[in-house]
């Protein structure tokens, strides 16, 4: 019993000394800058400027024969009349039907050029809501400290400061070494295919290749978990994007004599299925480096569990796993988002059909998933094919180790100096997805702060942005192009 205790007493010892050894290695991966001070700027000039491109309603929609052309024929003209100097030094291309590639030539024509992106499309307001809204969506008002409107932060904001910060550094006689492009598609909200695809075949054709893209993606998140606070969330990939259609066709009749599974039941089980079997998780990938970031900022016991995954990865697992925004994060999710059947109550249908819609992990594909679900559902009775024509693969995930990111890691800790830097994996789809041709380094970020209580508003009600904010967007920018020429 002596030596059972005896070893037991001593594997003990090694596992605290491993988990102690482990824990003090586990350093932190910010780096240490001054902060830079802000660009001389009239910040509600500025703001003014915004909220004037978000009166105007630049709406994708599915159905092109909805889309209101004009408002971006106009958002166009607004911005050639808005920013003189942008206009007339950098060299302007429409693509597509209303997209926009400008071209700021460097002075160094061995230096692979940057490119900075934006889009010009908004999304619909949900009919019925308008009435929730504190502002009206497309008045463009300016109160209480921000600006309010359809694409505040998705993603005229983005656009709008691109141009402001160009603006401000031709005012101060600013001349870059490398070749900075600034890229706005006009179809980023259903699939980029007119906008952003159409300027990659155009750079392709000329042969560019780019040190970096960035784009919109993640946000600086002031109650970012496991920290609880500012984090600025740095996309290195984004998830694929499939929808599947499920159906099953049987002989209607009248609903007093169903037989012992309806359409819609059959249906319902394999829905089930997909629901009760969701795809492995793990902490992997982007979300493993994303917490090998924020865990060395964590206080001493926390710090020791995410230290030690090889230990705690399970206990870390379940605690993600408890919310859906951490729980995509660690897996393939699957949404069942549409279900049709019968036309009348007492009808039995004739067919019946779901969609889901799965957000892809990376490392897994298009493939994979439809693999698993036919496996799952097992049912000869149950038709799966796509849904839609927008089916994307994962994206590649960009080196955390490449200049480019160092370059973002120094500039975001220069302009939000109290906030930590991580890698992220972006859970929805942009248009970034389309440079991959072009370089290697694609990220995806935002310079704007956020609470977690202000996510619903993308897409949702009362979309805004604080003046403050939309400057430190102006601000970030002029820094990064200062930065990335070096």
């Amino acid at each position: 019993m002596k030596k059972v205790l005896l070893a037991v007493g001593l594997g003990f010892l090694v596992l605290v000394a491993i988990l102690l050894v482990r824990t003090a290695q586990f350093t932190s991966k910010q780096v240490y800058v001054e902060p830079v001070p802000a660009v001389a700027l009239d910040a509600e000039a500025a703001a003014a400027r915004l909220a004037s491109a978000l009166r105007l309603p630049t709406l994708s929609h599915l159905d092109p024969a909805q889309r209101n052309e004009a408002a971006f024929v106009t958002l166009n003209g607004y911005l050639i009349h808005t920013f003189p100097l942008v206009h007339a030094t950098l060299s302007r291309e429409a693509v597509g039907e209303c997209g926009v590639l400008y071209t700021w030539l460097g002075s160094d024509s061995g230096l692979k050029p940057i490119l900075l992106m934006g889009h010009m499309d908004v999304v619909p307001v949900e009919p019925g809501t308008e009435g929730d809204w504190k502002h009206p969506p497309f008045a463009g008002e300016i109160a209480d400290g921000y600006i309010w409107g359809r694409g505040a932060i998705d993603n005229k904001s983005t656009v709008l400061a691109l141009l402001e910060t160009v603006e401000v550094m031709l005012g101060e006689k600013y001349q870059p070494r490398r070749t900075v492009y600034l890229a706005f598609g006009q179809d980023e909200e259903v699939g980029g295919h007119l906008g952003a695809a159409a300027i990659v075949d155009l750079l392709a054709s000329r042969g560019v290749g780019l040190e970096y893209v960035l784009d919109e993606g993640a946000v600086v998140l002031e109650d970012a978990p496991p920290l609880n606070a500012p984090v600025a969330l740095v996309g290195i990939a984004e998830k694929g994007y499939l929808s599947l259609a499920l159906s099953v066709e049987l002989e209607g009749g009248h609903s007093s004599m169903p037989p012992r599974q309806t359409a819609v039941g059959i249906l319902s089980s394999a829905v089930a299925k997909l629901q009760d079997n969701p795809f492995p998780g793990g902490l992997r990938g982007p979300t493993r480096q994303y917490l090998s970031y924020v865990g060395p900022e964590l206080s001493s016991f926390p710090r020791m569990i995410f230290a030690n995954t090889w230990l705690f990865g399970p206990l870390i697992e379940r605690q993600l796993a408890a919310s859906p925004s951490s729980d995509a994060l660690l897996r393939t999710t699957t949404a069942p988002t549409m279900f049709e059947g019968s036309i009348k109550d007492n009808v039995l249908p004739i067919r019946a059909r779901a969609v889901v819609n799965f957000r892809i992990f990376p490392g897994e594909t298009v493939e994979s998933v439809t693999e698993r679900v036919q496996s799952l559902i097992d049912d000869s009775r149950v038709h799966i094919e796509p849904f839609g024509s927008f089916i994307e693969n994962p994206s590649h995930v960009s080196s955390t180790e490449a200049p480019a990111f160092g370059i973002l890691q120094r500039t975001i800790r220069q302009v939000f100096s109290d906030v930590v830097v991580a890698p992220f994996l972006t859970v929805v789809t942009s248009d970034s997805r389309h440079y991959r041709r072009l370089s290697e380094n694609v990220y995806r970020f935002q310079p704007v702060r956020l609470l977690q209580e202000d996510l619903p508003r993308i897409h949702g009600t009362n979309e805004r942005i604080s003046i403050e904010g939309y400057a430190d967007s102006i601000h970030f920018f002029r820094q990064l192009i200062l930065n990335s020429n070096l």
